[in-house]
């Protein structure tokens, strides 16, 4: 029988399927760590599950999840997204996510690559926990969401950051009951 963390509902195969092949595996690859960070940054004030479920109908209002399309969309098309019930409909969120494709743009051209920008906080290496310590927040997410602020991210917060890196593999936190934590292998 699969252990799986203890918030890996097991009534929900779309997230049961998030955690076994996604949450916490390294990911260098740049259009789905802006993705995620958008993703995460959509479920402030929010649970994961409401967004994950939502997850499919983001990708077709938002071209995708393409940057660069993003980084141009009008006022109209806030409107057009205003509008779409399939999505949450979060006026600010929206156009966060419009100024932060534009900041993501920059970061590219800056870094290389958003990975190299990401993962250059951890000199490349995926951070451990697995400790039964459930945190929120890290100097590590710390660090990383006061860097994006400076930039001009939003919805960009300690809380939201640590979530993002643990979506994205730059931290592994797999509870010790969890198949997946690396202390059990």
């Amino acid at each position: 029988m699969v252990k799986r963390c203890s918030w890996a509902d097991p009534k929900d195969p779309l997230y049961l399927a998030y955690h076994d092949n996604e949450w916490g595996i390294p990911v260098h690859d740049d259009p789905h760590l802006f993705e995620m960070l958008i993703l995460e940054s959509f479920q402030a004030g929010l649970s994961w599950a409401c967004v994950l479920h939502k997850r499919e109908a983001f990708r077709l209002a938002l071209d995708g999840f393409d940057p660069q399309i993003i980084s141009r969309y009008s006022p109209e098309k806030v409107e057009e997204l205003m509008q779409n019930k399939d999505i949450i409909r979060n006026r600010r969120k929206i156009s966060a996510t419009i100024q932060n494709a534009r900041i993501f743009l920059d970061i590219q051209k800056e870094f290389g690559s958003f990975s190299n920008y990401l993962w250059h906080f951890t000199e490349g290496e995926t951070v451990i926990y697995g400790d039964g310590i459930i945190r929120a927040t890290s100097s590590l997410s710390d660090t990383i969401s006061k860097d994006l602020k400076a930039r001009g991210m939003s919805f960009v917060g300690s809380t939201i950051i640590y979530a993002y890196l643990q979506a994205v593999g730059v931290i592994n936190d797999h509870e010790a009951c969890c198949d997946r934590c690396p202390f059990r292998r």
